[in-house]
């Protein structure tokens, strides 16, 4: 049995609860109201808009809109990083470059090699590039905002160790490190709650429209290790390649990324 189409005025009984969430807000007096209002309505517009746009993606099956699409994603979640961050542009380049390459690298090995599509069959690359980059750009950021906030912490620190003979990158490792653990440890958190705490998204979804639980659990399971991968890769080449770029040829540190 297929999954239930839900007709638009059911649907809209949804927003309902939304007036649960106002009452708490006024209740403990949190002024965002306006906020959150804004928020459903930009949410609900977006996603129409990407329905719209993915149903003609998915049913034209043309590898060149796809890579666009994937690319368009890419982008976007990039730039969600650079957001709130003032970072160097060689900085920029290099986590622009790292969020795109574990994407695409771990997207065609999945859909390519686990799945056996083609690599851009619209079908499956467009909704695990999605993600894929959705995830990867929450684990960079989390990861650069540490990096930022204790580097000028540890200023002082930093510049003692070097001022005695240490070299920048040795001082700077263990702050990196730790960048690295933090930006992925959210992921692996996830994973750990999986199933028992909570049923993914994606599994529900299959569920949902009447796919065997056995094989969406299947799907789920490659999927989270295929988000883990490129949350790993992404994080580890942002920072390790990144922290390199705070450091000029006399071993003085930038500390403002």
């Amino acid at each position: 049995m297929g999954i239930i189409k839900i007709p638009w005025t059911r649907f809209l009984l949804i927003y309902l609860l939304l007036l649960f969430v106002l009452f708490v807000m006024k209740k403990c007096r949190i002024n965002k109201a306006k906020t959150l209002i804004i928020a459903s309505f930009r949410m609900t517009v977006q996603l129409i808009i990407v329905g719209f746009i993915l149903t003609y993606v998915i049913n034209a099956n043309n590898n060149l809109f796809v890579i666009i699409y994937i690319l368009i994603m890419a982008t976007f979640s990039t730039l969600k990083v650079f957001k709130g961050n003032n970072l160097s542009d060689k900085f920029k380049v290099i986590i622009g470059l790292s969020i795109l390459f574990s994407g695409i690298l771990v997207e065609c090995f999945y859909v390519g090699f686990v799945i056996r599509k083609p690599i851009f069959d619209a079908q499956y690359a467009i909704p695990i590039s999605g993600m894929l980059f959705g995830n990867t750009m929450t684990a960079v950021n989390l990861g650069v905002n540490y990096l930022n906030e204790n580097l000028k912490l540890n200023k002082n620190k930093i510049t003692t160790l070097i001022n005695l003979g240490v070299k920048a990158d040795t001082a700077l490792i263990p702050i990196v490190n730790q960048s690295v653990e933090m930006a992925i440890l959210p992921n692996l958190n996830s994973m750990i709650a999986m199933g028992i705490i909570s049923l993914p998204g994606m599994m529900t979804g299959q569920i949902l429209s009447g796919v065997s639980p056995n094989t969406a659990i299947i799907y789920q399971i490659s999927v989270m290790i295929a988000i883990c991968a490129s949350v790993n890769i992404a994080s580890f080449l942002s920072l390790y390649l990144g922290y390199k770029s705070l450091i000029n040829n006399r071993e003085q540190i930038n500390f403002e990324l």
